[in-house]
C-alpha cells in the first residue's frame, strides 16, 4: 500500500556497547575513528552489534500492529526508529501524518510541576498547541481519573498515577499513529480497560496503533496482525493468533527434568470444535492433543496434564492414569495419541498448558513441555481469578422506614 501511514524498509541498526575515555588523548582517536568508520555502514566494527537486520513491514491506515518478542528482540529500537528518535543505520522509515508515542509514561514530565502543568508540558512535547490543550484539558483530567490530584507534583504520584496521566495526554492527541509501549502493564485493571477501549476509538477514527507488549492477551484482543522479533529479525508477521503461537512454540517450550529419554512429546495442540486455536470463550470446550513416541521399550507410563495462570500457579492437573485409564507400555518406535477434552470453566485471562510423560511407580519423568501452549480466555463480565463460577447477583429493593437518620 503506498501510502500506509507506517512503514519500515529494510531497515538495519547497530549500535557500539560503552566505552569509557578518561582522556581527550582517548577521545581524539575515537571520534575521528568514527568520522572514518561512518560509511561502512554493512560492516561491524569492534564491540558494535546489531539491534536490527534487515527489518520489513508496513500498518495500513485504521489498523492494530502488535510487536512482541523476548527482551532484546529489538522492539523498543523500532519504536525509537518510528518515533524519530534515532535513525536508521540502513534501510528507511515512513510515517505520514502526525505521531503520537508514549514509549515511556514519565515521558515528557518534569517531577516538580504539578499534574496540570504537566499535562501542557507533555501536550507541547506531543505537538499540541496550547489552545488545543486548554480545550482537551477537562477531558484528560476525567479520562485520568486524577481531578483530586491535579494539583499535586508528579514526583509524588506513583507509577499508576504516571501511567494514567502520560496516557491520557497522548490519546487525546488525535494522532494519525499512535505508539504505545507496555502502557497497560501499568494502572489497575478498569483504567487497562478504559486505555484498551479508548486505543479502539482511535482506530475506529481511521487513526493506526502500534502496540509493544509482553501481554500476549492484550495484544491478541487489540491486534489484528503481529509481528514476532527475534534477535532483531523478523522471525514471524501475519494474524496475530499465528505469531503468537510461533512465539510461544518457539520460546515457551522446554523440556523439563527428563531422567530418562526413552519416550518423547512429540505432538501438543489446543483446539475448538472449528479447529486448533489460542482463542477460547469461558466455558468452552477445548480438546488437548497429545502424541508420545517411544525410542526404546517403556511400561507403565501415564500422561499428564497441567493448566497455569498467568502467574504460573496451578489451577488444574491431572493424567491418564488418575482419569482411571490403564497404564501404557509401548515399543520402540511406537506412537500413542490421547486427547484431553476439558471445560474453560476459566476466568478471563490467560493460561499456560503443558503436559509430562512420567511413570508414577518410580516417581520418573521421561519428557515434559510446559508451556506446551497459551490460550486466552475471554468472557463478557468482569471475572477475576482463575474459576469461572458464572456469578448471578439480585439487589432486592429497599425500604426506608421513618425520618432518615441526621
Amino acid at each position: 500500500m503506498a501510502d500506509a501511514p507506517l512503514e519500515m524498509d529494510h531497515v538495519f541498526k547497530k549500535f557500539k556497547k560503552g566505552e569509557i575515555h578518561d582522556s581527550l588523548r582517548d577521545l581524539i582517536p575515537a571520534l575521528t575513528g568514527g568520522l572514518l568508520r561512518r560509511s561502512r555502514n554493512g560492516r561491524l566494527e569492534r564491540r558494535e552489534f546489531w539491534a536490527l537486520q534487515d527489518v520489513s513491514f508496513q500498518v495500513d491506515r485504521g489498523e492494530a500492529f502488535g510487536i512482541i518478542g523476548a527482551n532484546g528482540a529489538g522492539k523498543s529500537t523500532i519504536l525509537k526508529l518510528l518515533s524519530n528518535i534515532m535513525k536508521p543505520t540502513k534501510g528507511t522509515v515512513h510515517v505520514r501524518g502526525t505521531l503520537s508515542a508514549l514509549i515511556e509514561v514519565s515521558a515528557g514530565f518534569h517531577p516538580d510541576l504539578t499534574g496540570r502543568e504537566n499535562i501542557f508540558l507533555s501536550g507541547a512535547v506531543l505537538g499540541m498547541s496550547r489552545e488545543t490543550i486548554r480545550s482537551k484539558f477537562d477531558d484528560i483530567v476525567e479520562f485520568s481519573g486524577l481531578r483530586e490530584f491535579i494539583d499535586t507534583p508528579v514526583k509524588r504520584y506513583s507509577s499508576g498515577m504516571f501511567a494514567r496521566l502520560g496516557f491520557s495526554v497522548a490519546a487525546h492527541v488525535d494522532p494519525d499513529v499512535l505508539i504505545v509501549d507496555e502502557v497497560l502493564s501499568v494502572g489497575d485493571f478498569v483504567f487497562q480497560q478504559k486505555c484498551v477501549e479508548r486505543m479502539n476509538v482511535v482506530l475506529a477514527s481511521g487513526a493506526t496503533v502500534v502496540f509493544v507488549s509482553h501481554n500476549l492477551r492484550a495484544v491478541s484482543d487489540l491486534c489484528t496482525r503481529s509481528l514476532l522479533l527475534d534477535r532483531g529479525r523478523v522471525a514471524a508477521i501475519g494474524p496475530t493468533e499465528a505469531v503468537v503461537k510461533a512465539y510461544m512454540s518457539g520460546t515457551g517450550v522446554a523440556a523439563g527434568p527428563a531422567e530418562d529419554q526413552r519416550l518423547i512429546i512429540s505432538h501438543f495442540a489446543v483446539r475448538s470444535e472449528r479447529g486448533e486455536t489460542l482463542q477460547f470463550e469461558s466455558g468452552q470446550k477445548a480438546w488437548i492433543d497429545v502424541e508420545i513416541t517411544a525410542i526404546a521399550p517403556c511400561d507403565n507410563v501415564a500422561i499428564a496434564l497441567e493448566v497455569r495462570d498467568e502467574t504460573h500457579y496451578a489451577v488444574f492437573h491431572t493424567s491418564t492414569q488418575r482419569m482411571g485409564l490403564a497404564a501404557l507400555s509401548l515399543q520402540p518406535n511406537e506412537t500413542v495419541h490421547c486427547t484431553f477434552e476439558l471445560d474453560l470453566h476459566l476466568a478471563q485471562g490467560m493460561f499456560h498448558l503443558g503436559t509430562t510423560i512420567y511413570r508414577y511407580d518410580k516417581g520418573m519423568t521421561f519428557d515434559r513441555r510446559f508451556p506446551a501452549a497459551t490460550i486466552f480466555v475471554s468472557y463478557n463480565q468482569d471475572v477475576r481469578g482463575a474459576a469461572n463460577l458464572y456469578p448471578r447477583v439480585v439487589i432486592a429493593s429497599r425500604e426506608c422506614v421513618g425520618e432518615p437518620a441526621k
